[in-house]
């Protein structure tokens, strides 16, 4: 397993060393352990690493010769199944030198070309250098956990993990059009897949590789979910999501590195703990290590809800008990959430979730001190159907995207002659048309079984590839590796395919993965309802974020000037406390986290000097 950072520039000759160097120095917090760099004949190879397994093994880039030609590779991400693929290698003739599964991968390329991604299982993004035939091919997992930007400047191909490497770059320069406006107003944090925000930036989607060579560029999608008949019976289909929940969980468990999970008390991380927990008995190992998030005063301050309706203190306690881990609460005092806003924006390159970002970085900084792997239980609600949209009907009929039912509070705040110029509503309305079109379809599907899968795939492909983002780059920053299980591309098939009915048996929504875990957990902890991930109640977070925001427009030379509509700013949201109606983006971010996000634009447009 190699996490790190991962770069390249195809079809330039003589690349500045200095050049090369920069691009490395943007990213190094997502690969602090090594650098390498790579440069050939028009070809320069860029990686930061955070060693994973095999530490000395695993250098890179990594070279190899094969039958008189030099293959080349850089890799972020790591692969579960790299043992049944070097067994399958070796059958075909192919021996090895290290541990580390770059080698692996280096070889899967060699010998089965654009055919490898397909038989690779994991999360990873890497470039792959045929030096015989003169042809780079870039691959990104399934569901674009590891991420990957690209951009052409002066015939050359620059490629990045991170945007901000990208503008290293001679030449390169940030700049916004109205594509990255709308992006930024009317859908952020969440982006079209695809979209780079920056003018002449893209970004390789989830599934898909590009190729790049003698014939020239070209991009294909090697996976894609499809819809067919779900013939397994209600019990057939809990046993198949057991067997392959706990078979994904498994195989994440893997590492030289010490190890833990993350533990809120709900039902999603619970199962993977469990499963983790057992394993590492059966394997005589000291108890599995866990961690819980919360935030200074919390108690004092927490008032239930339909959305939050108790907090986790109480069930994580039962879960620990219950699992026999070792557990730490992990405690965020309020002013950080503050303070490191600017930090999530520089490690995301872009506006985020806000202070659900800026948490998460200040967290998983905190594990990281004692640990270098995590496991955790995002993806289950988008898979399984946890969210209110799956039921309420003013959310699930609604014909837009569920977690923003309309755009009538971001209208509000941005300048009336941008937001109409822009026509951010049209913008917004065919991406979600877009994306409509592209889910495929089941032939006969009765009409309400046919919008469950649409808001399914609205939630894989947008409100899913969002979290991910958000974990991989707020724990990369905190040179943290994260592993997802749920996103585990065996059980996302199954899944997708299974009916409402039983996916929310006896009207109880994931019903069909509580009963998957029955005999993991206790009764209780199978039972509760949803709770999210943990936002601070403590007024004094939302007094902060407003006088930030206030000092910002006090700023007349703050870039947010040339968007938001300043006047409506201090009349309302600035002069009101509360959760100011509806949501920016589904209820993790309503109340103080929209002027949070403001925050985060302003921080943005200064960091990368971008003008209206």
């Amino acid at each position: 397993m190699i996490m790190c950072a991962i770069a390249g520039i195809l079809g330039s000759t003589g690349e500045n060393r200095d050049v090369l160097e920069s691009m490395l120095k943007t990213m190094t917090r997502r690969g602090p352990d090594q650098w390498g760099i790579f440069q050939g004949k028009g070809l320069s190879l860029l990686h930061a690493r955070l060693a994973v397994v095999d530490l000395e093994g695993g250098r890179q880039p990594m070279e190899l010769l094969h039958k008189g030609v030099h293959y080349h590779m850089v890799y972020n991400g790591e692969l579960y199944n790299t043992d049944e693929l070097r067994r399958e290698l070796r059958k075909l003739g192919f021996s090895f030198e290290t541990e580390s599964d770059t080698e692996v991968l280096l070889n899967a390329c060699i010998a089965w070309g654009d055919g490898a991604a397909q038989r690779l299982e994991g999360i990873f993004a890497f470039a792959f250098w045929d030096g015989g035939r003169r042809r780079l091919m870039c691959c990104r997992d399934r569901f674009g956990v590891k991420p990957f930007f690209y951009a052409w400047k002066d015939g050359a191909l620059v490629f990045a993990s991170e945007l901000k490497a990208l503008f290293q770059y001679p030449g390169l320069e940030p700049r916004l059009g109205r594509q990255g406006l709308c992006e930024v107003l009317g859908i952020g944090p969440a982006r079209t897949a695809g979209a780079g925000v920056f003018e002449g930036v893209r970004e390789l989607k989830g599934g898909c590789q590009l190729t790049a060579g003698p014939e020239g560029l070209q991009i294909r999608r090697y996976w894609a979910l499809e819809s067919r008949p779900h013939e397994d019976g209600y019990e057939e289909t809990v046993e198949k999501v057991r067997h392959l929940l706990e078979g994904a969980i498994r195989r994440q468990l893997v590492s030289d590195v010490p190890l833990c999970t993350f533990l809120s008390g709900g039902l999603d991380s619970s199962i993977i703990t469990a499963v983790a927990a057992r394993a590492y008995q059966e394997q005589g190992r000291e108890p599995l290590e866990t961690y819980s998030f919360d935030y200074v005063g919390n108690r004092k301050h927490f008032k239930a809800s339909a959305f939050q309706p108790d907090a986790d203190a109480p069930w994580v306690k039962k879960a620990v008990r219950a699992l026999g881990t070792r557990h730490r609460v992990l405690r965020c005092d309020i002013p950080s959430l503050l303070q490191l806003l600017p930090e999530a924006v520089e490690a995301k390159d872009l506006p985020g979730m806000a202070d659900v970002d800026s948490s998460l970085l200040y967290f998983c900084r905190k594990v990281a001190e004692r640990h270098t792997v995590a496991l955790s239980g995002e993806c289950a609600d988008e898979v399984f159907g946890g969210y209110p949209w799956f039921e309420r009907s003013e959310l699930l009929e609604a014909d837009t995207f569920p977690w923003c039912p309309d755009l009538e509070f971001r209208r509000a705040v941005v300048k009336p002659e941008l937001w109409e110029s822009l026509q951010v509503e049209d913008y917004v309305q065919a991406r979600y048309q877009q994306s409509l079109a592209e889910m495929p379809a089941l032939p006969g599907e009765a009409l309400w079984e046919r919008r469950r899968r649409e808001v399914g795939w609205l939630s894989l492909n947008w409100f899913m590839s969002t979290l991910l983002d958000r974990k991989d780059r707020m724990s990369m920053a905190a040179g943290l590796e994260v592993r997802v299980p749920f996103c585990d591309h065996h059980l996302v098939e199954y899944v997708w395919n299974i009916p409402w009915a039983m996916k929310a048996m006896n009207g109880q929504r994931k019903q069909v993965l509580r009963d998957a875990a029955e005999g993991l957990l206790p009764e209780e902890l199978l039972r509760r309802p949803k709770s999210p991930y943990p936002k601070t109640h403590d007024p004094l977070y939302e007094q902060l974020v407003r006088a930030r925001l206030l000092t910002i427009l006090d700023d007349r030379d703050a870039p947010i000037h040339s968007l938001v509509d300043e006047k409506a700013l201090r009349a309302g949201l600035l002069s009101d406390a509360g959760d100011y109606g509806k949501p920016w983006f589904g209820q993790l971010m309503a109340g103080p986290q929209m002027l949070a996000y403001l925050i985060q634009i302003n921080e943005w447009m200064s960091r990368y000097h971008l003008t209206v």
